[in-house]
């Protein structure tokens, strides 16, 4: 693994019909009122170190999320953040990865089923094969409550880096019938990551299947992962591929055969129209697609772009290029709220210099839209580094990681990441 995303880290209901509109040149960001504060803050070990995805809410208020290493064996942990009635979070580490046959480094987060199981993905462990540097190629894995409350851990799926795929990087999706959808960012056919599904059996097996090999032409490398429309298409995103070799929009069509239909809705052509996407896609009410370029834009500090569906096929516009002193590199996707506002992080600000930012991007009825800064992280107590992915309550709070400013382990300044709340 060499992509940025792996080796410098890896939901509310809507109500309204957002407009398809057309990209605007950066402004100077505004200022808004709102709280931010810290609900966590990691140790290394035994709790975590470097959380990079974002959080999920179970249905009593409670966050789920991983970190990329730390826990009781330095292979990355699955944690839990209780709400308490004075308004702190209590954290209890419900499963340490370790190392080899194991799963371990998480780089995504988690999903729930309607039983309370989490699952996820590590990009290494299994105990299959050796993928960037490290034993094994990845796995996708199941934790399970017991009633002493405990938690059991299970590998569904162990990745051999060969045809099946290695490294899955994005988070998993599940359809109505508790299928399991990601990607890979290497192996497949061509060596170049796969789209893959993984089916439950009737016995408690899993069966995985390779969905789509990329082939390099058109796209390559996705680092995301998907999302499922109403017809049971799949979109996603490559970090390199198309025309200018500066990543992809794809989307895989189910046939009726079963087998798969890939076709690139847009290729970034490397400049003012971004480049190297990272993040996973939203879709808004009326069906259009959003999401995060890390790159491209102005100054290469990376854009947020539209793709909206019509007759003539799809329509891509750039919504943002984002400038030094309002944050840069975005490495995740978006979230939106009934009124179209669209939130998320950036990972960098003043220059590349800096510790990232969470931002809030609003309509305007001229079709411009406007950024404004909900929080600047200065490094330290606040954290530093975001690189996940927001998550909304009902109440319009925001929720997301910090992974700890530059490192790949706690240190006195920066820490080892936090989970934090902003509140409008």
């Amino acid at each position: 693994m060499n992509s940025n995303k792996f080796w410098t880290a890896g939901i509310g209901a809507l109500a309204v019909v957002m407009l398809a509109l057309f990209a605007n040149l950066s402004l100077s960001p505004s200022a808004e009122a709102q709280t931010y504060r810290v609900l966590y803050s990691f140790a290394g070990q035994p709790d975590g170190d470097r959380p990079l995805a974002r959080v999920v809410f179970d249905s009593q208020g409670n966050l789920y999320g991983t970190t990329r290493v730390g826990g009781s064996n330095g292979a990355g942990s699955v944690f839990k953040l209780a709400p308490n009635p004075d308004g702190s979070w209590t954290e209890s580490v419900l499963y340490s990865f370790h190392c080899c046959a194991d799963a371990y480094f998480p780089f995504a987060g988690l999903i729930l089923d309607g039983q309370g199981n989490l699952y996820g993905t590590t990009v290494n462990g299994g105990g299959i094969g050796q993928c960037g540097g490290y034993s094994g190629c990845g796995t996708v894995f199941k934790l399970t409550a017991n009633p002493d409350g405990s938690w059991s851990e299970s590998i569904l799926h162990s990745f051999t880096g060969g045809k099946d795929g290695g490294q899955p990087a994005g988070p998993l999706i599940s359809d109505s019938a508790g299928n399991l959808y990601s990607t890979t960012v290497w192996g497949g056919a061509s060596g170049l990551g796969v789209v893959f599904k993984l089916k439950p059996n009737p016995d408690g097996s899993w069966t995985e299947r390779v969905l789509h090999s990329f082939k390099g032409k058109p796209c390559k490398n996705p680092e995301a992962g998907l999302v499922l429309d109403a017809t049971g298409n799949l979109y996603g995103t490559t970090f390199l591929g198309g025309s200018h070799n500066s990543g992809t929009v794809f989307q895989l069509t189910p046939n009726p055969g079963g087998s798969w239909t890939s076709k690139v809705l847009h290729a970034f052509n490397g400049g003012s129209g971004g480049a190297k996407p990272l993040s996973d896609l939203i879709f808004d009410p009326a069906g259009n697609l959003y999401g995060t370029t890390f790159n491209g834009g102005h100054r290469d500090a990376g854009t947020i772009f539209e793709l909206a569906p019509g007759p003539q096929g799809w329509t891509f516009s750039i919504l943002y290029r984002f400038r030094d002193q309002e944050g840069t590199n975005p490495r995740d996707g978006l979230v939106i709220d009934p009124a179209g506002n669209l939130y998320g992080t950036t990972s960098l600000d003043s220059g590349g210099m800096g510790h990232g930012t969470v931002y809030k991007l609003s309509p305007n009825p001229d079709g411009t839209w406007t950024e404004t800064i909900l929080h600047q992280f200065q490094g330290g107590s606040d954290g530093g580094e975001a690189d996940s992915s927001l998550i909304r309550d009902a109440a319009g709070n925001l929720y997301g990681t910090t992974a700890g400013y530059h490192n790949l382990g706690c240190n006195d300044i920066d820490g080892c990441g936090t989970v934090f709340e902003v509140t409008p």
